[in-house]
C-alpha cells in the first residue's frame, strides 16, 4: 500500500457499529446516556478499527484545550522535575496534560516556546521565566492566555505566580555557617539576570550583617549556569586565592555537587577544610559523598499551586477569580558538609 494511511473517523465507527454518528458520540462523551449494549457495540468498533478521538477538533467545539504548558529553566535541575511532577498530578486530577518544555536558561528558547504555545491555544502557561526584561511574555499575554509565574514573585504583572522567599533561602544557609564560626564565605552564584540569585545574595549579606561581619566577607564566584559542570569550575577557581574561604554556600545544589567534586579531587576535606551548603535539597543532595546541607524549597507544592491556580483561572468559576501571589518558606537541612567537629 502506498502512500500514508487514512485517519479513521467517527463516521466510520457509526458505519462499522451500525450506529449514528450523535450515538457514537454520546459513548465517548456521555456514556450514562447509551445503553449498556449499545456502548459495548460501539466500543468494539471503535477497538477494531483503532480509533482515537481528534484532541484538535474536540478543542475547536469546546473552544478550550486540556493541555497546559510548563516552561521551566532546566530539566536536567532534579528541583524542576520534581516541579514538573506536582504541576502534572493536579492537572491530571482535574482531567488534564502537562507539556514540559525547558528553556535551556535561555530567552531566545523561552521566545519560541512561548509562540508554539500561542498557535497551539494551550489552556494556560505556567513559566519560570528566562527573559529578565520579561518582553517576550508581555507579548504572549496579549492572546489571552492566562499564565502562572512559578519560582519567581510576579513584579510588575498581574499574573498568579507561586515562589519561596529566597531571601530568606540565602539569609539561613550564610546564619547557619556564621553560627558555626565561619568569618571568609564565598557564595557560587548563577547567571546574574536571574532574581533568584540576585535575592539568595541579598539573604546572605543580611546574615552577614546579622553577625557584624562586613559585605565583604562574602566573595562571589559566578557561574555562566546552575549546573554541576559549572560547580565543578567554581570549585577549581575556589583554590586559588592564598586566602581560602572556609566556607562555600552554592545558589543550587547541582553547583554545590560539582564544587563538592572539585575540592575531593584536590584533596580539600569536607567541612573539615571548609564548609559547604546547597540550595533546593534535590534528592541526590543527601545522597552525595559527603551528604550536602541545603536550603529545601518544596518543588511538588509548588509545581502543584501553580497548577491549581491556572485551573482556577481557567475553570467553570473563572470570573470569580482574584489573582493571588503564593510565597512559600524554605527550610534548612542540615547534614554532614557543613557540621563542624
Amino acid at each position: 500500500m502506498t502512500g500514508g494511511a487514512r485517519t479513521v473517523g467517527i463516521k466510520d465507527v457509526a458505519r462499522e457499529a451500525g450506529v449514528s454518528v450523535g450515538t457514537v458520540s454520546n459513548v465517548i462523551n456521555r456514556p450514562d446516556q447509551v445503553s449498556d449494549e449499545t456502548r459495548r457495540q460501539v466500543q468494539g468498533a471503535i477497538s477494531r478499527l483503532g480509533y482515537v478521538r481528534s484532541e484538535y477538533a474536540r478543542q475547536l467545539r469546546a473552544g478550550s484545550s486540556r493541555i497546559m504548558a510548563l516552561l521551566v529553566l532546566d530539566m536536567g535541575n532534579p528541583f524542576f522535575v520534581d516541579l514538573a511532577r506536582g504541576a502534572e498530578r493536579t492537572a491530571r486530577a482535574a482531567g488534564l496534560g502537562v507539556m514540559v518544555c525547558n528553556s535551556d536558561q535561555d530567552p531566545r528558547e523561552e521566545a519560541d516556546y512561548l509562540s508554539l504555545f500561542a498557535q497551539q491555544r494551550v489552556r494556560g502557561v505556567l513559566i519560570t521565566p528566562a527573559d529578565p526584561s520579561g518582553a517576550g511574555l508581555g507579548e504572549f499575554r496579549r492572546h489571552g492566555i492566562p499564565v502562572v509565574l512559578v519560582d519567581r514573585v510576579a513584579a510588575g504583572t498581574d499574573a498568579c505566580s507561586v515562589s519561596v522567599d529566597d531571601v530568606v533561602g540565602g539569609s539561613l544557609a550564610v546564619r547557619h555557617l556564621t553560627a558555626a564560626g565561619h568569618r571568609s564565605i564565598a557564595y557560587v552564584s548563577g547567571p546574574a539576570h536571574l532574581q533568584q540569585i540576585r535575592d539568595r545574595r541579598e539573604g546572605a549579606l543580611l546574615a552577614l550583617a546579622e553577625a557584624g561581619l562586613p559585605a565583604d566577607a562574602l566573595q562571589e564566584i559566578p557561574a555562566e549556569r546552575l549546573d554541576v559542570a559549572a560547580g565543578r569550575d567554581a570549585g577549581a577557581r575556589l583554590l586559588g586565592p592564598a586566602a581560602r574561604p572556609t566556607a562555600v554556600f552554592c545558589a543550587n545544589d547541582l553547583l554545590a555537587l560539582g564544587v563538592l567534586q572539585a575540592l575531593y579531587a584536590a584533596g580539600v576535606r569536607v567541612p573539615d577544610d571548609m564548609a559547604l551548603v546547597g540550595y533546593d535539597d534535590i534528592e541526590f543532595a543527601a545522597a552525595a559523598t559527603v551528604p550536602l546541607t541545603s536550603v529545601r524549597r518544596p518543588a511538588l507544592t509548588i509545581g502543584s499551586l501553580a497548577a491549581d491556580l491556572l485551573l482556577q483561572e481557567t475553570g467553570e468559576n473563572a470570573r470569580l477569580h482574584r489573582h493571588e501571589h503564593v510565597i512559600l518558606q524554605p527550610e534548612l537541612v542540615v547534614r554532614q558538609s557543613s557540621l563542624t567537629r
